[in-house]
């Protein structure tokens, strides 16, 4: 069994940054801190550098390799909205071993036949065909009678929820948050309010069949206030955002953007301000890359015409840590956020740097300074509303497993 030290490091545990060393053996962490290892083992100098948990990415709709590794990411939980859906047995187990040994997939399974929210999936056998959670996709599930179900059954296997929040009512047709922008621009809009209604069902429904549910992306102020009053009362909820969603407003599709054009959609400031206040207290349990890479022939096209999503796997990191500076928020919480919480929602152990746990490695230079360029992502589309942002944070080295995948 090889062993590998890293020495020289800051050390990011669950609960505060530890200067020292780390000793895996194999695929696993055996020590932290002070560290004894027979001569034999290969020792790494950090340079004082941060070695922190590699990245869990929940809710990605594309298995994107180097762009994973990029951005420090080796565990994916992959939305259902696959061609073909991941609603079948068969098709869980081969997305589950498709990036292996590298970037390793957790299926998240599909709540309903073919996401078509009606009738379910074969929730059991979809869990022991490897789906580490259950989700409704892209879309909500209307029916409130098939997601309460959805929920009951999920709760009787062991799996969380994971739930789109937008009332398809108000939102059908919408690519934007109504408001001055969307008038400015001529957008089909949908009121802000479509969250918190999605959120309001879904939450009393968790609550009264007492199942786990996510909430993918939240990102307004009626939304986050229902989860925090909800957690209050002790149901099993939590919620993810991009940083997307803590970074721009509905400003940023001035110019018709599409590269702005996500799902949800940007909000107005005083949605966003209340985004950073709801990570900062806790509310929000998630940050995630919404990664969804989107070629030209899918965004080179009218605003109201082109397909939402951006390309965020590599971005994650940097655009997170800078959040966190302006927030005041440590480099444990920072990584809760991208790994622990992440594997705790899909039940999975890993995330986290102790003794036992898998050697899933990043080591970061959160300093270092580099420039978003879309056209030089590593990612197979660079469609990212940063184009062109100077931001901090590299990825220096990549272990998955106890052995280096990547890095500079």
């Amino acid at each position: 069994m090889g062993m590998i030290r890293l020495d020289n490091a800051r050390i990011v545990l669950p609960d505060c940054v530890r200067d020292g060393s780390l000793l895996v053996a194999g695929d696993r962490i055996v020590a932290v801190g002070t560290v004894e290892a027979g001569g034999d083992a290969q020792v790494i100098d950090c340079g004082g550098r941060l070695l922190a948990p590699a990245i869990v990415d929940l809710g990605a709709f594309a298995v994107d390799r180097a762009a994973g590794i990029a951005g420090g990411i080796v565990r994916v939980g992959l939305m259902p909205d696959a061609a073909p859906v991941l609603d079948d047995p068969g098709i869980v187990q081969r997305a589950a071993a498709s990036g292996k040994p590298d970037l390793w997939v957790h299926p998240i399974a599909a709540a309903t036949q073919a996401l078509a929210g009606d009738k379910l999936a074969e929730l059991g056998i979809l869990a022991e065909a490897g789906a580490r959670a259950v989700a409704t996709g892209r879309t909500r599930i209307a029916d409130a009678g098939a997601m309460r179900r959805v929920l009951a059954y999920a709760r009787d296997c062991g799996l969380t929820v994971i739930a789109h929040a937008e009332d398809e009512g108000l939102a059908r047709g919408a690519v934007a948050t109504a408001g001055e922008t969307a008038t400015r621009l001529g957008l089909p809009a949908a009121p802000a309010i479509a969250e918190a209604l999605a959120v309001a069902r879904d939450l009393m429904l968790a609550e009264e069949t007492g199942a786990a549910i996510h909430f993918r992306q939240l990102s307004t102020a009626a939304a986050f206030d229902l989860v925090r009053a909800a957690k209050a009362r002790g149901v099993a909820v939590t919620c993810g955002i991009t940083p997307a969603h803590l970074l721009l407003s509905d400003i940023a599709m001035t110019d018709f953007r599409t590269f702005a054009h996500l799902s949800p959609p940007l909000r107005d400031e005083a949605d966003r301000q209340a985004a950073r206040a709801a990570l900062a207290d806790g509310t929000i349990d998630v940050l995630c890359s919404g990664h969804d890479p989107r070629g030209p022939e899918a965004k080179r096209l009218p605003f109201a015409d082109a397909e939402p999503g951006m390309s965020g796997a590599e971005t994650l990191l940097a655009l997170s840590l800078g959040v966190a500076r302006d927030l005041g928020l440590g480099y444990e919480r920072v990584f809760a956020l991208l790994a622990g919480a992440p594997a705790d929602v899909l039940r999975i152990d890993a995330g986290r740097i102790a003794p036992g746990m898998p050697a899933d490695l990043i080591l970061v230079d959160p300093q270092a300074p580099w420039q978003i360029v879309g056209d030089r992502m590593a990612a197979r589309a660079g469609n990212t509303p940063f184009d062109g942002l100077p931001i901090e944070g590299r990825v220096l080295r990549v272990m998955k497993g106890g052995v280096f995948v990547g890095g500079r």
